[in-house]
Order: structure tokens, then sequence, then C-alpha cells
């Protein structure tokens, strides 16, 4: 027997992936997106200023974009098949001059949900003044989050964190203990975020995929990889979330010119 909720479900992809240059990989994520088709896309790293963004393109594909970019370096885009009915640049309260927050909120099938892209410092190395930069915007981030929960919506928060949560997230955790993406201080602050009650959805997949590989060393073909680009879902959101379609898309990683992050897709019930 077919129910009413089973007649009216809608279901929305997401997909989060950093680029790693948005115009150096254009052909690259154009097919990836004729392919997949997704409804939502956050990317990261574009490495663009805003005038260089090539909404054209997006938009011949049937997306609408936003972009919060900067010349060279970081830079965060919303891709959306549905309008945006607010965007939000940067994190609150948060005083610098890097572009790596978007958020928008957007409306579909008669139903709100909020989406941000988000791209973490790297920190560098561990006690270094980009590491305390990395923490600190971590907790501006947890500061948000936390406000947002106050709202009760569907929302996503996804991106490259620059953090594998735990050991599981590493394929050699004894070369990688406390170096930078797994010390201590960076894991406590990734799970301050989900101890808010945001759900790590890549992290209820076994085994935890990993969603980088470096270039060097044939990482990529020894999967010698990490788990650093996650989706973080609200209480409203994790419970429309189809956790058996939640996958890391590996094989782009293995084309010619691709990113050296993969991109991670999730699928929810609206």
């Amino acid at each position: 027997m077919t129910t009413l909720f089973q007649k009216q479900a809608k279901t929305l992809t997401i997909a989060s992936w950093n680029v790693n240059s948005v115009r150096a990989r254009l052909p690259v994520l154009e097919s990836w997106l004729r392919l997949h088709n997704p409804d939502v896309v956050c990317l990261q790293e574009t490495k663009c200023e805003d005038k260089n963004f090539p909404t054209e393109v997006f938009s011949d594909l049937g997306y609408n974009s936003a972009h919060f970019g900067q010349k060279t370096f970081n830079g965060v885009a919303i891709l959306s098949k549905f309008p945006f009915d607010e965007i939000v640049r940067d994190i609150p309260n948060l005083e610098h001059d890097q572009a790596r927050y978007i958020e928008a909120g957007i409306s579909a099938f008669g139903q709100y949900f909020r989406v941000a892209s988000i791209y973490v410092p790297n920190g560098q190395e561990v006690g270094s003044d980009k590491y305390d930069y990395k923490l600190k915007y971590l907790e501006a981030l947890r500061l948000h989050m936390q406000h947002l929960l106050s709202y009760d919506e569907m929302a996503l928060f996804c991106g490259d964190y620059n953090i594998a949560p735990t050991d599981n997230d590493v394929y050699d955790p004894a070369s990688w203990h406390e170096k930078i993406l797994c010390s201590t201080p960076e894991r406590k602050a990734f799970a301050a975020l989900t101890h808010l009650g945001y759900t790590d959805i890549l992290g209820f997949v076994a085994p935890p995929p990993y969603t980088w590989w470096d270039y060097r060393a044939g990482s990529f073909q020894k999967n010698q990889g990490l788990r650093i680009d996650h989706i973080l879902a609200s209480p409203k959101a994790s419970d429309r979330v189809l956790f058996n379609e939640t996958k890391v898309d590996k094989d782009v990683r293995g084309l010619e010119k691709s990113s050296d992050h993969a991109p991670v897709i999730v699928a929810l019930t609206l």
C-alpha cells in the first residue's frame, strides 16, 4: 500500500567537493555535473575572484550560483537547481580576510533548508600561527553553528574541514599521530561541532571512506588517503538522510587533471 508520504516524498541530492581551482578543473567538473546532476553542490578552494567564477557554464547546466572568492587562494561556492532565498558570505563576527564560508537558504519542493560550503584552514604545522588561526576559525564556526540550531531548520554544513576525526579516517595513524589534520586539538574542535547535535554523515559509513589523496608518491593508487571532507547535518536534516545512498565518488579522483579530493554525495527525503 502506497502512503501519502510516499506519494509526496522527493529526494534531494547534495554534493560537496574541494575542486582545487574551479577553472583548472572545469572540464572534469562540468562532465561530472552532467553525469550525476545533483540538486545542490558545495565547492571549495575555487581559487578565483567572483568576477572570474564561471557562472554562465553552471547556468547552462541549470544551476544558480553563489560565490565568495578571492584571487589565487581559498574561495567557496554553492550551486543550486533552486533559487536562493538568502545568501550569507563569511562567518559572522569572525575578523579575517579569507573567503572560506558561504551559506544559503533554499526552498525546494515546498520546504526550506540551509546549506553551507566551508573551507577550513589547513593549519600548515601544529603550533604555527596558521594552526592557531585554524583553531580560531573552528571556534567561530562552532558558535555560528550553535546559533543556527536555534532556528530548528534542516541544515547541512558541507566542505573540506581539513581534519581527520579519528584514526579510522587515516590510512596510517602512526605516521600521522599528532600531525596537522590529525592533532588532538583539531579533533576536539571537530568533535565540538558534532557534540552540538550535528551528525557526521560519512561517519556512519563503514569503513569510513577516504576523501583526499596526496598527488605525490602514488597515494591514490595505493589508497593512502584521509577522510577530511565532511557533511554535518542538523537534527532535522539527519532525520531525512538516506544513509545507504551516502557515498564518496572515488572514481573521479582517478581522472586526469582532477582534484586531489573526491566529491561527497548525500541524499535526503523531503
